[in-house]
C-alpha cells in the first residue's frame, strides 16, 4: 500500500489542529476569566490571561453560611448526593424492567414502551407544578430526598429504553447455559447478564448523573434554602439582574465541572469494550 504523501499528512494535521483549537478555545476563554482578577466581562478574545491569580476560585470555594459554615462544601454535598442517589435509584429500578421488557413477552408490552417514549417528549418543566404539588404533600420541598425523586423518575424511562436495547443484542444462549447448569433465573440475571452489560450500565449511569448534577429549573423552584442549593443554583447566583460577577461565575462553571470530567475518564473505557464479543461460538 502506498503511503501517503507529506503534503496530505500536513493538511491532515492542520485540519486536526484548528479543529481543536475550536473546540477548546471557549474552555480556554473562560478559564482565563477564572484567572484573571476582577468581575468585569471579558471582551479580548485572545485567550491566555495577562495576570493570573486564583482569588476567584477561593472565593467560591470559601464561601460561608450567616452561622460560619462551609456553605460551598456543603452544596456540592448536595449535588453529589443527589446526582449518585439518581443514578442508582434510576439504575435500580430500570435494569429489571428493562430485562423484563427484552426477554419475556406479556400484555401491555408494547403499550408499556410506548409510555415510556411518550414521557421523553416533554420536559420536565411541563410536570413542574404537579411535582411542586406532590412534594409539598409530603412535606419533601427544600429537601434532598424530594430532588432524588424527581430526577429518578425522569432518568427511568430514558434508562430502559438504552438498556432493553442493549439487553436485546445480548445472546440468549449464555442465559440458556446457565439455567442448564442450574441457575435461577435471578441469578442468571445478576451472574451473567448484569455482567456483560457493564458497558451500558456505565453509560446509562453516567447520562443519569449528568442530568441530575446540570438540571437548573426543578432544582430553583422546588429548593429555596441556601444549604439545600445544588451547584447550578450557586452558579446562577453570581450573574443576575442586578450584578454580574463573571470571575466567580468562570471559576464556579470550572469547579462544576470536574467532577463530571473525572467521571467521564474514569468510565471511558466501559464505552468502547465489547464485553460479549466471541463469548457465542457459532
Amino acid at each position: 500500500m502506498r503511503a501517503p504523501s507529506w503534503v496530505r499528512v500536513m493538511l491532515v494535521h492542520l485540519v486536526l489542529l484548528v479543529v481543536t483549537v475550536a473546540a477548546l478555545y471557549p474552555v480556554l476563554w473562560v478559564l482565563k476569566m477564572a484567572l484573571t482578577p476582577g468581575q468585569s466581562f471579558a471582551v479580548d478574545p485572545w485567550p491566555i490571561p495577562q495576570t493570573v491569580t486564583f482569588e476567584n476560585f477561593a472565593h467560591v470555594i470559601n464561601t460561608e453560611t450567616s452561622e460560619g459554615g462551609w456553605l460551598f462544601g456543603r452544596q456540592l454535598f448536595n449535588s453529589l448526593v443527589i446526582s449518585l442517589s439518581t443514578a442508582a435509584v434510576g439504575l435500580a429500578l430500570s435494569t429489571s424492567a428493562a430485562y423484563a421488557l427484552s426477554r419475556f413477552k406479556f400484555v401491555g408490552k408494547e403499550a408499556g414502551m410506548g409510555a415510556f417514549l411518550i414521557t421523553q417528549m416533554f420536559p420536565g418543566v411541563v410536570m413542574l407544578i404537579p411535582l411542586y404539588l406532590l412534594l409539598d404533600t409530603m412535606n419533601l420541598l427544600d429537601n434532598l430526598l424530594g430532588l432524588v425523586f424527581v430526577y429518578a423518575t425522569t432518568s427511568v424511562p430514558f434508562s430502559v429504553w438504552t438498556l432493553k436495547g442493549y439487553f436485546d443484542t445480548l445472546p440468549r444462549e449464555l442465559e440458556e447455559a446457565a439455567m442448564m447448569d442450574g441457575a435461577s433465573r435471578w441469578q442468571t440475571f445478576t451472574q451473567v447478564v448484569l455482567p456483560l452489560a457493564t458497558p451500558a450500565l456505565a453509560v446509562t449511569g453516567l447520562f443519569s448523573f449528568m442530568t441530575a448534577w446540570n438540571e437548573f429549573i426543578l432544582a430553583t423552584t422546588l429548593v429555596s434554602k441556601p444549604e439545600q442549593f445544588t451547584l447550578p443554583i450557586v452558579l446562577q447566583r453570581y450573574v443576575n439582574d442586578y450584578n454580574a460577577e463573571w470571575g466567580h461565575f468562570a471559576a464556579g462553571a470550572i469547579l462544576v465541572s470536574l467532577p463530571v470530567v473525572a467521571l467521564f475518564f474514569a468510565l471511558q473505557r466501559y464505552f468502547v469494550e465489547g464485553l460479549t464479543a466471541g463469548s457465542v461460538k457459532g
